[in-house]
């Protein structure tokens, strides 16, 4: 069964950072793009990062120099490291995966998988 398992999220102060892990089950992910979303509370989910299965990568405007996208094909795995935390990043952060790099735009309407979920709160 394919599955992407979020972990690491949490509570962290403004200026802390916080890594994020997304396990995915099934050969299939080692070859296409991974990505992370965001949706807080009364907005849209938005694009936080992507990056393909060569290790290229995309970022949000918002996030560019403070987090970063990495991935381990080996292991199924990816994750975003997020330094320099602010409390506009406060969110529910979702793992996606798709076939095809188009369909990391938007609200990600169109993804093959999608995880649960982390809850990541920056707050004092």
């Amino acid at each position: 069964q394919v599955q992407l398992v979020e972990s690491g999220g949490g509570l962290v102060q403004p200026g802390g950072s916080l890594r994020l892990s997304c396990a995915a089950s099934g050969s299939i992910f080692s070859i296409i793009p991974m990505g992370w979303y965001r949706q807080a509370p009364g907005k849209q989910r938005e694009l936080v990062a992507v990056i393909t299965s060569g290790l290229s990568t995309n970022y949000a405007d918002s996030v560019k120099g403070r987090f970063t996208i990495s991935r381990d094909n080996a292991k199924n795995t990816v994750y975003l490291q997020m330094n320099s935390l602010k409390p506009e990043d406060t969110a529910v952060y979702f793992c996606a995966a798709g076939r095809f790099l188009r369909y990391f735009s938007g609200t990600g309407e169109g993804m093959d998988y999608w995880g649960k979920g982390a809850q990541v709160t920056v707050s004092s």
